[in-house]
C-alpha cells in the first residue's frame, strides 16, 4: 500500500478529507500529519482517524530532525494541505516530484510569500475577478511556482465576499484534492 504523509498548519479539513478518501479505496493511507502548529486543529482530526501526528518547529524542519522522520517513514508522496511554511530544499532535492501542494487561486495569480486563506479571496474580491479557482502543483524552492498538476475554476459574482469565496474554493478543494492525489499515485 502506498503512503502518504500530511502536511498542515490549521484546520485539517482537507487532511481528513484525504485521510477518509484513502481510508475507503485502499489503495494508499496517510501514515503520518505533520504540523508547526501545537494548537492546530488538524492534530485532533488526525488523532480522531489513528493517525500518529509529528508537531515540530521552524528550526526542526531546517534542521534535519524533519527530513530523518520523513526518511524513516519514505512516503510514496508529501502532502502540503495548508501548510503555511515555506517546504525546505533539502526535502525538495530529495522528493523530487513527490510533494504537492494545493493553493486557493489559480496560479500563477494571487501566489507567491503571504498569499493565503483569506488573504487571496480578499485580494481577489477587492480586484473583482470573474472566476477564481484552486492548483495542485508541484512544490519547488520558490513559494507557489511548482508545475502545475490540475485546476479547476468557479465563477465569481459581484455579491462574493471573501467568504463566500472560502466556501466555494473549499468546495473544490473537497472534491478535486483527493481524486488528484489518487491519480498521482496511480501513475
Amino acid at each position: 500500500m502506498k503512503k502518504i504523509v500530511v502536511f498542515a498548519s490549521g484546520s485539517g479539513s482537507n487532511a481528513e478529507n484525504i485521510i477518509k478518501h484513502f481510508k475507503e479505496t485502499k489503495i494508499a493511507k496517510v501514515v503520518s500529519v505533520f504540523t508547526n502548529n501545537p494548537n492546530a486543529k488538524v492534530i485532533e482530526r488526525a488523532k480522531n482517524h489513528q493517525i500518529p501526528v509529528e508537531i515540530f518547529s521552524k528550526n526542526e524542519l531546517l534542521e534535519r530532525n524533519v527530513l530523518q522522520k520523513i526518511q524513516e517513514i519514505n512516503p510514496d508522496l508529501i502532502v502540503l494541505a495548508g501548510f503555511l511554511l515555506k517546504f525546505p530544499e533539502n526535502i525538495i532535492e530529495l522528493y523530487p516530484n513527490k510533494i504537492i501542494n494545493i493553493h486557493p487561486a489559480l496560479l500563477p495569480n494571487y501566489g507567491g510569500k503571504g498569499m493565503y486563506g483569506i488573504h487571496i479571496h480578499r485580494a481577489i474580491v477587492n480586484n473583482k475577478e470573474k472566476e477564481t479557482g484552486i492548483s495542485i502543483h508541484y512544490v519547488n524552492e520558490h513559494y507557489d511556482e511548482g508545475a502545475i498538476i490540475f485546476q479547476a475554476n468557479v465563477a465569481l459574482t459581484d455579491q462574493d465576499t471573501p467568504e463566500t469565496v472560502a466556501e466555494k474554493i473549499h468546495e473544490l478543494e473537497q472534491k478535486h484534492f483527493p481524486e488528484i492525489i489518487q491519480r498521482l499515485l496511480s501513475e
